[in-house]
């Protein structure tokens, strides 16, 4: 019979992460920062720009390369685990701005190009939600923000 020293109290149980929980977190940070360091580059050309004008974005050739920073900072910080947190919001602010604006499926005729656009609402919104998490609990463990502690 195990005695009770040997096993772990459930407020411990609950506190301490098991040993995959580092690299299951880094691993979760890369594959939600790549959309964003692989798309932002592509927000500084020219065609990116005048599709964005197309679809009505004010300002194109402003706000379309600034939405390009936003994403290339949030997406560094996030995938670094460097601040983090704002960088969670640089990209919650790029989210809320190009996702209306870009993937506004509601005013889609062509149900083939609706549903594309529908789909690419929802996982902005998705990664929206990600962001809006990683705002408020950081970048885990294995991040440069863990080294303070």
């Amino acid at each position: 019979m195990a005695s009770a020293a040997a096993l772990p109290n459930r407020s411990e149980s609950r506190t301490q992460a098991p040993a995959i929980a580092a690299p299951v977190v880094l691993f979760g940070r890369l594959l939600f920062a790549l959309i964003f360091l692989m798309s932002g580059p592509n927000h500084f050309s020219s065609q990116t720009i005048a599709y964005a004008a197309s679809q009505g974005v004010p300002l194109a050739s402003i706000a379309v390369p600034f939405s390009g920073v936003l994403a290339i900072l949030g997406g560094l910080s996030i995938l670094l685990g460097y601040r983090a947190r704002i960088g969670a919001w640089l990209l919650a602010l790029f989210l809320i701005g190009v996702t209306p604006m870009m993937h506004n499926f509601w005013t889609v005729a062509d149900p083939i190009m609706r549903q594309t656009q529908m789909i690419m609402f929802m996982k902005n919104a998705a990664m929206l939600g990600g962001a809006l998490l990683l705002s408020q609990f950081g970048a885990g463990p294995w991040s440069l923000d863990s080294r303070k502690k």
